[in-house]
């Protein structure tokens, strides 16, 4: 039994005011009825009783602390990313039925799975035997850096257990459950872009599961109890049968369920091609030496034969027009599923009570037991989804003394409705999940009586991710008193009741109207609890109407900026009775419009000179100052006024009020809806070869979707490791008055610290290309994020919470944030290059017909990597040895400043990555800094340190992409002919160089995008601030350089009145012309590539059918775009970064080790390299292994950054493997060209022949100098070129919008692995849809603190975001006469990024056409980068958006900064 906590304080007792300790209060209670200290629960079918488990350890901190089981990862710590999901089993008491729930493992308290089953990734297979979710995933391309994967697997397995229909004994599942309601929106994906993903999930479906499958008749969702909640409830009573898929042992011998015969032929999975050469699969190698006795060695035995591969591709039919990738998938076989532990079905329910001196948790069983324990200890904190609260315990550092687990009181949990008095009555614990399908299935059954129901689903549709939905409450979403809640406006509007209960009070009735009285205040007793909601239905054959809103930056799974519930009460006149409506994101709470509501009741609805007066009468409600918490005050106001409107109109429709007067605009009512996404690949190759060319799936993707993929944080634990919690500055920028690690140094556990004090001075500065940061700040700070010191404990809790500790005193100095304010203050770094060409820009304006100005911003944006930076540090304890393992894209530069901070050579220092979660350029520099202060602690303590950033502290501390701004003039002839383009173009650094100056170098030299200017003069200025250190990220500067362009296009276009299609094609470069930097276009495909892409895709007679669209349509608007890319492949300006090399040994068994210098983050580099060196040594490709890239096997390495990753390495590969064919020439007479490599290398060994070779490659011709503007050398090698179509739609009153269809076409030469490709490309056009629409960097105005750093405030693209219709393909056909890359392919992880941006172009003409018809002062657009749902609604400029405006008044700030601005 756990002695109460002594840390907590002392509490009134709720009927004397004298404090009661929680000793006092709590040990009777404990000795009384909750004597059981034990956890009992099922982890992968293994029964675990636990007795000192930490009461502030999640479920994720226990999974991950087991050895093997690391397959579940910690992406965000918030339930935002869905990396953790794990399903959780258990038995619903109510239907008996199993169900498996997705449940995010960093939220749930360890304690939640009692009596449960806990099921992981490792459960589900393994590389050598994968469930056939995992395999599919894998084969089908939908893993990149596979961080997200055993997430995304999980989510999918519970849909598919979920799916199982014990009645009909048939899986009820479709696409569109996997797609649209929900089953995914708690995942993210950074890498693929999704549509890989969806794509397996949805041939799982239609191919494994197709003899049992049942789907929708309509297309959509089955009409049965059950459905629209992406598979995690089945509403079966049926009780003979566990639901487990395939059946169960009730289920009768012969039933479809049992049955596992299956039409798919899996005798075989080997399957070579009919070509000459080694195949692509099936390795046989060589005895151990010393038993070979044959001259060609011999083959082991069967079973060890065959080199286990995830890679097995087929070929196609022969001779036929396409050759497809084809595989063996495994037959999926449902008897196969891990079962139901049969000591789960015996338990039975008991209070628990567990916990230490700190932390004390409670388990009651029944309503009785949670009112003693509030009685007792009216402040212990309530938990049931624990969504909220870990986040307050994790980011904001509160802390809960005691806390209390409701969700297995069943007595919370119910959903019923009486129809006799209109109530449905909803238990406060009710799960979300559960509480959205009797939503769906009462309204399915009462029809408009119940459109409160309708209502309150649509509300729970997008609130959070499904995981969390699954585990959350009504009543905890209720207490909680979020000004922004989803779903208490729509509670409020409707007249909800709740009922509360206490052990003094006992039940009594609080009208949800009067429970919110402040910011996150309520009127709920401290020593009550909810215990039931009732909610009213409108009366039989009244005229009532309800409806819910919501807007936010995503559709799914994101907070609302502006939520509301209304509603409304007619007579048969049409005269209002009674309304309501409610907003959350208007106030510091959930508000009604109460002069609204006022000027409306006793009006008649429909009526126009209503509506003016409800419009004058809201803006009373919400007068929001330009100061307003929150931000927004315009787009908020404007979507107050939106919500109405549409109300206002719904109304109308449900209860059939129009007239020839006022017409119902049933526009106004529908909002966007998207439907199952589906898209196109072009998987013809034809210049496939034996083993380049083919499209084989990720090396380590099977592995990744297995979980059994290593990252570093996955590492087991080195004897005597520590672990780092880095001390990082709240100020923006501010002296250092004191820093004491006093308090720290005291918490038990803490060993001890590192700062500046611990790095000589002449070695304490760090920067890729200028020294001027400091890897600890000394007196000053100049960021929020900028780490102060480390502590290093013996825990990560520990560690962390150390580091909160330090006492830390500052004096604030003034800030800078944005761009603009850098400009104001003169403060830049130097860098004066600039691109001349051409006459100078103040005489050629003057041949110019027009002349144009403007200014363009684009902000930057995260890089949002599911494995945040870490690092490993394992000192030796002979000569300063250390081996660094780092999440880097850049392990010399890692090698080298850990040297440097330690002292020791580099050839002491051997830093190694094997993979990375993602990184996306931030982890080619920043990387460093972690990896080097647990270095500098390594060898204080002799001890190995690690530490994984969180979420927030990486997001503070290691940069993003740099936002852009540029003031440009642009010269035109008549005919459309751009003649002149003058600019200076400014990026925010942020408050250290970086590699800022290099990302300026590149926008600079991407400003012309594809089109031919004669006259240029762009000077670039890279500002200093005091953000966080901006830094290279996907496209390193080119994506704003070409959106500089791309917007100078269209504004000019626009002010010249002519087609921007038409302005682009004349403008256009031509084969042969220079470049602003003087370099000859060659090999020039972008007209090609427009030309082709606009027949395949249609795109003229589309452009006419937007038209007549926007022609017929007001409140819905289209938009359409066509626009080129080209991208530049090489390190620009770093001549010497252009190098590479790899070492090659072949080993005397026929296996094959590869190491080369570029490292794996997902982009499938690793794969490429493999295929080249099997391609050139003419074995199969299950022969070559690449284990780790290290700083002991290749030296000097250039980092794995700016799409030259298989550009040098590739060349490298090259080199080595053709120095051993030529040592093996003579073996291949003598054997054969086809000889197995285990007999040539054998032969070879026994005649002492080197089968260890180490190739080089150098990009040769590139050299660019700037200042040279006579006879420069050529910046890039060659060009990436691409074209991209977008075509979107735009919901005028609210800014929303959806993605119809895009068509990508990218020339990528002649590709070494079109699946890897067509990856990267659709990856990156996401990626860049989010950078140009989604996604948004704030900082606090005030404070300069960085506001976004999480998924709950930085929102990167969903499932639900990708184009509906995603077509990609690439250029055929070509010679390529001026490549010489290896196999004549091409870079591609950057290129297409900016394509991206065809969104917002797109998006740009809709709202063009919106304000054609609606604006109140009309001009020329300048949309800015990102085109947020705000941009888009604010730029109509319409009516209602000009009453909305909130004018700065002089001398204010609004609540937030863009770096941008």
């Amino acid at each position: 039994m756990p002695p109460a906590p002594s840390t907590a304080a002392s509490v009134p007792s709720p009927n004397t005011a004298t404090p009661v300790s929680p000793s006092a209060a709590l040990t009777p209670l404990i000795q009384r009825t909750f004597t059981n200290s034990t956890l009992t629960f099922w982890l992968n079918g293994t029964k675990l009783s636990l007795n000192n488990v930490d009461p502030e350890a999640t479920l994720l901190d226990f999974i991950r602390s087991q050895r093997g089981l690391k397959g579940t990862k910690l992406g965000c710590g918030e339930g935002g990313c869905g990396a953790c999901t794990i399903v959780v089993q258990q038995r619903n008491s109510t239907t008996g039925r199993i169900e498996h729930l997705s449940v995010n493992a960093c939220l749930a308290p360890v304690i939640s799975v009692e009596g449960k089953h806990v099921i992981t990734i490792e459960a589900l297979g393994s590389a050598a035997n994968p469930h056939p979710l995992q395999e599919r995933i894998a084969k089908l391309h939908g893993s990149q850096c596979g961080f997200c994967t055993p997430g995304i697997v999980m989510s999918l397995y519970a849909l598919l257990r979920n799916a199982y229909d014990p009645e009909t004994r048939t899986y009820r599942l479709s696409e569109e459950m996997i797609e649209l309601e929900g089953a995914l929106d708690g995942n993210l994906c950074r890498c693929t872009g999704y549509k890989p993903i969806l794509d397996a999930a949805k041939s799982f479906v239609k191919e494994d599961l197709g003899g049992v499958v049942v789907e929708s008749s309509r297309g959509g969702v089955a009409e049965r109890p059950g459905n629209g909640l992406g598979g995690n409830w089945t509403a079966s009573q049926a009780t003979g049968s566990c639901g487990r898929p395939g059946g169960c042992c009730r289920d009768k011998p012969g039933s479809p369920s049992s049955d596992t015969s299956s039409d798919v032929d899996s005798a075989s999975t080997e399957i070579t091609e009919e070509s000459n050469g080694a195949p692509v699969s099936g390795s046989t190698y060589g005895a151990p030496l010393k038993s070979s006795k044959r001259e060609d060695g011999c083959q082991l035995s069967s079973g060890a034969s065959k080199c286990a591969t995830e890679a097995e591709v087929l070929s196609g039919p022969k001779g036929g027009k396409y050759s497809f990738p084809q595989f063996n998938f495994k037959t999926y076989e449902p008897h196969t599923e891990i079962i139901c532990p049969p000591g789960l079905q015996k338990y039975v329910k008991q209070p628990i009570c567990f916990g230490n001196s700190k932390k004390i948790w409670f388990r009651p069983t029944t309503l009785a037991q949670l009112l003693e324990i509030k009685d007792a200890f009216p402040s212990a904190k309530v938990v049931a989804g624990s969504s909220e609260v870990q986040v307050e315990i994790r980011f904001k550092r509160l802390q809960y003394a005691v806390a209390v687990y409701v969700g297995d009181i069943e007595e919370l949990n119910s959903f019923t409705v009486d129809k006799g008095s209109g109530t449905v009555i909803i238990g406060g614990n009710t799960p979300l999940t559960v509480m959205e399908h009797g939503c769906l299935e009462w309204y399915r059954k009462l029809g408009k009586r119940g459109m409160v129901l309708e209502a309150v689903r649509k509300q729970l549709r997008y609130f959070a991710g499904r995981q969390i939905r699954n585990t959350a409450t009504p009543a905890g979403n209720i207490a909680t008193a979020s000004p922004i809640s989803d779903l208490n406006p729509v509670l409020v509007a409707s007249g909800t009741i709740l009922t509360a209960q206490s052990f003094s009070r006992g039940s009594f009735e609080i009208p949800l109207t009067d429970f919110f009285i402040g910011y996150r205040e309520t009127a709920l007793p401290a020593d009550a609890v909810i215990t039931q909601l009732a909610i009213p239905l409108s009366p039989v054959n009244s005229r009532v109407v309800v409806k819910a809103y919501k807007q936010a930056k995503r559709k799914d799974d994101d907070i609302a900026i502006v939520t509301a519930g209304m509603r409304a009460s007619l007579d048969k006149d049409g005269l209002v009775k009674d309304v309501s409506l409610a907003y959350g994101g208007m106030a510091p709470r959930t508000v009604t419009a109460r002069n609204t509501e006022d000027v409306l009741r006793g009006k008649r609805w429909f009526d126009k000179n209503v509506l003016e007066l409800a419009m004058n009468a809201m803006e009373k409600d919400f007068d929001l100052s330009f100061t307003v918490p929150g931000g927004m005050p315009t787009y908020r106001k404007t979507l107050a006024f939106s919500f109405f409107f549409r109300f206002w109109h719904e109304v109308a429709a449900e209860l059939d009020l129009g007239s020839e007067t006022e017409r119902i605009d049933q526009e106004i009512i529908s909002e966007i809806h998207r439907e199952v996404s589906m898209g196109s690949r072009d998987n013809e190759n034809p210049y496939e070869q034996r083993v380049v060319g083919k499209q084989i799936p990720h090396l380590s993707g099977l592995k990744q979707a297995t979980g059994e993929a290593e990252y570093i944080d996955d590492i087991p634990k080195y004897d005597g490791e520590c672990y780092g919690g880095l001390v990082l500055s709240s100020r923006a920028h501010a002296k250092l008055i004191k820093v004491d690690f006093t308090p720290a140094l005291e918490l038990p556990g803490v060993l001890g610290y590192v700062d500046h004090h611990d790095i000589p001075e002449d070695c304490s500065h760090w920067g890729s290309v200028v020294k001027d940061e400091r890897f600890f700040a000394r007196d000053v700070v100049e960021s929020h994020g900028q780490p102060i010191g480390m502590i290093y404990a013996e825990t990560a809790a520990i560690a962390q919470a150390a580091a909160k500790a330090v006492c830390i005193e500052y004096e604030n100095l003034p800030m800078i944030l944005t761009i603009s304010e850098a400009i104001e203050a003169n403060s830049f770094y130097p860098h004066d290059h600039q691109l001349k060409r051409g006459n100078p820009a103040t005489e050629a304006f003057k041949d110019c017909d027009f002349v144009y100005e403007g200014v363009t911003r684009m902000g930057g944006q995260e890089h949002f990597y599911l494995e945040t930076n870490v690092a490993l540090v394992i000192p030796r304890p002979e000569d300063g040895e250390m081996e660094v393992w780092s999440s880097t894209q850049n392990i010399m530069e890692t090698q080298e400043f850990v040297s440097q901070v330690t002292g020791v050579p580099s050839s002491r220092i051997v830093a190694k990555v094997k993979r990375m979660g993602g990184a996306f350029g931030g982890k080619e520099s920043r990387s460093v800094q972690l990896a080097c202060i647990l270095a500098v602690a390594a060898k204080k303590s002799g001890r190995p340190m690690r530490c994984m950033l969180n979420r927030d502290e990486d997001m503070m501390m290691t940069g993003q992409r740099n936002p852009f701004q540029a003031h440009w003039k642009v010269g035109v002839s008549k005919d459309g002919m751009l003649q002149v383009l003058d600019a200076d173009v400014y990026n925010n650094a942020g408050y250290s160089r970086d590699l800022s100056g290099a990302v300026m170098d590149r926008a600079l030299t991407h400003i012309d995008n594809s089109y031919w200017i004669p006259n240029v003069h762009v000077r670039g200025h890279v500002c200093k601030t005091n953000t966080h250190s901006n830094t290279a990220f996907r496209g390193f500067g080119a994506p704003q350089g070409q959106f500089i362009a791309e917007c100078m296009m269209s504004e000019v276009a626009d002010a010249m009145g002519i087609s921007v299609d038409d302005f682009r094609q004349k403008n256009l470069y031509k084969e042969g012309q220079l470049t602003p930097f003087l370099q000859k276009i060659e090999d020039w495909h972008v007209p090609l590539l427009l030309e082709q892409l606009r027949k395949e895709a249609d795109y003229d007679r589309r452009v006419k059918e937007v038209e007549e669209f926007n022609k017929t349509h007001k409140w819905k608007k289209r938009g359409i775009c066509l626009i080129p890319t080209k991208f530049g492949l090489s390190f620009a300006t770093a001549v010497h970064l252009n190098q590479a090399g790899a070492l090659v040994h072949i080993y005397h068994d026929g296996s094959v080790l590869l190491a080369h210098g570029g490292t794996e983050m997902g982009q499938g580099l690793y794969t490429k390299m493999c295929q080249i060196a099997a391609q050139e040594l003419n074995v199969p490709m299950d022969s070559i292994f690449t284990s780790e890239t290290a700083s002991n096997t290749v030296a000097n390495t250039s980092p794995t950054a700016a799409s030259s990753g298989s550009d040098l390495n590739g060349m490298a590969v090259q080199d080595a493997c053709r120095q051993l064919n030529k040592r093996l020439a003579p073996y291949r007479e003598k054997y054969g060209q086809d000889a197995p490599m285990k007999q040539l290398a054998h032969a070879a060994y026994l005649d002492r022949t080197n089968l260890s070779a180490n190739g080089f490659y150098k990009m040769p011709s590139v050299g660019f100098t700037w200042g040279n503007y006579v006879d420069p050398r050529p910046m890039y090698f060659y060009f990436t070129q691409g074209a991209a179509i977008s075509e979107v739609e735009l919901d005028v009153l609210t800014g929303d919008h959806t993605v119809r269809r895009a068509d990508v076409k990218m020339d990528v030469g002649r590709s070494i692995n079109p699946a890897i490709d067509y990856g990267q490309i659709e990856g990156a056009f996401v990626q860049g849809q989010g950078l140009f629409t989604l996604e948004e960097s704030l900082w606090c105005s005030r404070s300069g603190q960085l506001l976004t750093r999480g998924p709950g405030t930085y929102k990167i693209p969903g499932f639900a975001d990708i184009p509906q219709v995603f077509n990609v393909s690439i250029l055929k056909g070509m010679q390529w006469a001026a490549l010489r890359s290896v196999q004549s392919s091409k870079g591609i992880g950057e290129p297409p990024l900016f394509l991206g941006a065809a969104v917002l172009f797109a998006l740009r003409e809709a709202v063009k056409a919106a304000r054609e018809e609606l604006a109140v002062e009309k001009g020329i657009l300048a949309l800015g980068s990102p085109a947020t749902a705000e941009e888009l609604r604010v730029a109509i400029g319409d009516r209602i958006v000009e009453w909305a405006r909130v004018k700065k008044g002089e001398g204010e700030k609004g609540a937030f900064a863009e770096a941008q601005a």
